[in-house]
């Protein structure tokens, strides 16, 4: 798994070190996890106010849950620190998006404006933070680091005979770890670096003890000649592209569709009356998930047009090519019913597996199809009793193809090992779609057959009485 955490954005790298610690703690307890590695200052936008825990489980047969149940279990548990957000999700095999997130999906917002997204931003995180179907809803924008800014006073400077490049130097020795010199011996260098104790370096008021040689080198304190001001400043600034973004990120609630979570974002932004110039949209795995999706019905399809092409060339027909294509909407639909009986998602391995039902699931109908129109032309049958013999002659070989492949798929739905959930859609659609198809087509492909049977020899009879009549 892992694991992103976020303080609050004032504060110091020494207490983001205790929290970041307090976390780890709690997570290497957890009796599913084998190791944890803890970073500080690497959480996405790098700033001291995140960190990064890259978390090693147990394998799957000792620790009995899924990855995402160690994830509701140890959230539960870390949400009980204060001061700190901690964000877990589990790894993916393929990660696409070029970014780290505190989710596993994420929504940018773009402007070219960053005034406009500073002001409407926090208005749609307060929105979505009222939905229940968002969880773990958190955001990069972080406006308001603290900044101290040192106001030199240039005439009191002047008349001390202190220069601004004097002030800045002497700031830059305290506090910018100013390499002074290089000690060497027979082996080995080292270099001496000056800076302030580590006490003052935590503490603001600290500049007050800067002293600075003036005129005749007396030792003016630096509050003698500027004050401190703090202010709020950006801890870091994202880009998409050439424009600012902000990125919001959340997991989604068991029994919401990306779909779903599209609509109440697109209806918030309504609501707060976001301006066009703030453009909205999924990245990473979401935009990925999307683009398949929108391509999966051309994809479908296109299949389908190639199996009635192939299937016309092979029995020169244009009409029993729909008689064996009529099998594939009932697999489609024990794909479905099977996927909502088990709770498993609609994901890009389910419809791989719905997609690997054309090819399974209309050999029952090719197999009665060609037995039926041999016995026709060479015993001279009727279309009905063709169909009939073809039904209970090629019962059996349909029935062991059909088992074959239904067993084959058990261990992929039934699996619990290493990488089991990514396969689970994949054998639970096949068992689906082969069990409703398998108790339809033994009955829906005799009558589909007759009909289009009857269809066909209509329309060749008019054409018939209809040339006559031409000529």
């Amino acid at each position: 798994m892992i694991g992103i955490t976020e303080a609050t954005q004032d504060i110091s790298f020494d207490a983001m070190v205790a929290k970041q610690s307090q976390v780890t703690e709690i997570v290497m307890h957890d009796p599913a996890v084998a190791t944890v590695t803890s970073v500080v200052g690497s959480g996405g936008g790098g700033s001291i106010n995140t960190g990064r825990m890259f978390i090693s489980l147990k394998p799957r047969n000792e620790r009995n849950v899924s990855a995402t149940q160690v994830v509701a279990r140890i959230r539960g548990k870390t949400a009980r620190i204060p001061g700190i957000g901690v964000f877990l999700q589990a790894a993916q095999d393929i990660s696409v998006g070029g970014r780290a997130t505190k989710g596993q999906y994420i929504y940018s917002l773009v402007s070219p404006s960053q005034e406009d997204l500073n002001t409407y931003v926090p208005r749609l995180m307060e929105a979505l933070k009222k939905k229940p179907q968002l969880k773990d809803l958190t955001t990069d924008e972080e406006q308001n680091g603290l900044q101290s800014n040192v106001i030199v006073d240039r005439n009191k400077a002047s008349q001390l005979g202190i220069l601004p490049e004097q002030v800045d130097s002497a700031l830059y020795s305290a506090f910018g770890q100013r390499q002074v010199s290089v000690v060497y011996n027979d082996r080995d260098q080292f270099h001496v670096v000056l800076e302030a104790l580590p006490h003052y370096l935590a503490d603001p008021t600290a500049l007050d003890k800067i002293y600075i040689a003036g005129t005749s080198h007396i030792q003016v304190p630096l509050s003698t000649i500027a004050h401190i001001q703090s202010t709020n400043t950006p801890t870091a600034i994202n880009h998409q592209g050439q424009f600012p973004a902000v990125t919001f990120s959340f997991n989604l609630d068991p029994g919401t569709s990306l779909e779903q979570a599209t609509q109440i974002i697109e209806k918030a932004a309504r609501d707060i009356h976001m301006p066009d110039t703030i453009r909205g949209s999924f990245q990473g795995t979401a935009q990925v998930f999307q683009d398949s999706l929108s391509s999966e019905p051309i994809l479908i399809l296109t299949a389908i047009i190639a199996v009635y092409i192939v299937l016309g060339v092979l029995y020169e027909s244009y009409i029993h090519p729909l008689t064996i294509l009529s099998t594939l909407p009932s697999a489609g639909l024990g794909a479905l019913l099977a996927l909502l009986i088990c709770r498993v998602d609609l994901s890009i391995v389910s419809i791989i597996g719905i997609i690997l039902l054309i090819g399974i699931v209309k050999k029952n109908a090719i197999m009665m199809v060609d037995f039926a129109l041999e016995v026709e032309r060479d015993q001279k049958l009727s279309p009905a009793e063709a169909i009939y013999q073809a039904c209970c002659i090629r019962f059996r070989p349909i029935m062991m193809t059909t088992l074959a492949a239904m067993f084959g798929a058990v261990p992929l739905a039934l699996g619990q090992g290493d990488g089991s959930e990514i396969r689970q859609p994949l054998g639970v659609a096949i068992i689906g779609g082969l069990i409703v198809s398998q108790m339809l087509t033994l009955y829906t492909t005799p009558v589909i057959y007759l009909y289009l049977d009857r269809l066909r020899h209509r329309k060749g009879s008019s054409e018939a009485i209809a040339l006559p009549n031409l000529a």
